[in-house]
């Protein structure tokens, strides 16, 4: 049980990058990787007590460093789309970097998850192994304003659940959104796909977007809609639905907008009725973005050698809404000096 660390891979510039695994008194397991503040591996049971992996991930550093692999990392400065890949704070306007068409998405390359962080401390409990992950984002980079520092802290609790606590604060005003972009796979095998999943969501709209995926600033009920997941139904049955939205992205990549809450509260779950394996999202951010695994880079291979294909893996990124630098009617505000950042994701395994 607690906490082992071990040297996971060189980069070629010669950084070193470590694995820490967490591991609780059930026999859960989080691998933790310091490139990207990433989750590598997380071993979850089923109703039969096999331990199995439920995210995707590559073997080799080599893997994850090629491109902008966004595989279980930590997403930042800012996670999601800038529209037109700019934003005004004052009476200044910044762009950063176009990588999406005309748009922005996951300020990269050169985000958080394709840097290397430091083990700040970590807590060898057997009731709670914990490790926290610590960055310096410097003025200017990403093309974003002010010096950021940010930790993130990995817990896995005696009752199966991933906790997730980000932390930051900068010296001057800065757009900031924090996600985590897990594949999770929670049948434990990467080769079959989570069309079959049972999903529901605590959502009664999304944000309306453009053919770039980027926010109108309208809010669209999901009732009638293949969007409509508050009560449980399966991934597949609407995801080939005659929508606009759907057929452009080929399955979901969409932001739900969470009822309004004060603090932490349910976002969802999805629920593997063969494995009997549940998992429940908890957030305090309002928003979540689902996103079906709808494609993947030519010859993209995960554990194994197995190959990434579509629709083999949900993403359910808690976070703020896409472009919400560009909303002053979304529930947004920009990291500043005098209001330090705070927040808690919690993906929490059940058997059923």
């Amino acid at each position: 049980m607690g906490i082992e660390v071990r040297t996971f891979g060189t980069l070629a510039d010669g950084t070193k990058v470590e694995c820490c695994t967490l591991k609780n008194t059930n026999g859960m397991t989080a691998e933790l990787l310091t490139y990207g503040c990433r989750i590598a591996r997380l071993f979850v049971p089923d109703r039969n007590g096999k331990m199995e992996n439920v995210v995707l991930g590559h073997d080799t550093l080599e893997e994850y460093a090629t491109g902008s692999d966004l595989q279980g990392a930590l997403v930042g400065r800012y996670a999601n789309r800038i529209g037109g890949a700019k934003f005004t704070i004052g009476e200044k306007t910044y762009e950063v970097y176009k990588n999406e068409g005309e748009n922005s998405l996951h300020s990269a390359p050169g985000g958080f998850q394709d840097k290397v962080w430091r083990i700040k401390r970590s807590t060898n409990d057997d009731d709670a192994p914990s490790v926290t992950f610590a960055y310096h984002s410097p003025d200017g980079e990403c093309g974003f304003p002010g010096n950021v520092d940010v930790e993130v802290t990995y817990t896995l609790s005696t009752d199966n659940a991933l906790i997730i606590e980000y932390r930051a604060k900068t010296d001057a005003e800065t757009p900031f959104n924090l996600t985590n972009h897990s594949y999770f796979n929670i049948t434990g095998n990467p080769s079959k796909d989570i069309l079959s999943l049972e999903m529901q969501l605590n959502a009664d709209a999304i944000t309306e977007s453009d053919d770039g995926l980027i926010p109108t600033g309208k809010l669209l009920p999901v009732e009638n809609t293949p969007f409509d997941f508050r009560k449980p139904k399966t991934i597949g049955q609407d995801i080939h639905a005659q929508d606009h939205l759907l057929k452009l992205c080929g399955g979901y990549d969409v932001n739900f907008v969470l009822r309004p809450s004060d603090g932490v509260q349910k976002a969802g779950e999805i629920y593997d009725q063969a494995s009997g394996r549940r998992m429940l999202v908890f957030t305090d951010l309002p928003g979540i973005q689902i996103y079906t695994a709808n494609s993947f880079s030519p010859g993209m291979k995960g554990v194994g050698g197995v190959p990434m294909k579509p629709h083999r893996a949900i993403c359910m990124e808690t976070q703020f809404y896409p472009d919400s630098v560009n909303h002053p009617e979304f529930p947004y505000e920009n990291l500043k000096p005098e209001k330090p950042f705070h927040s808690t994701t919690i993906y929490k395994f059940t058997i059923d």
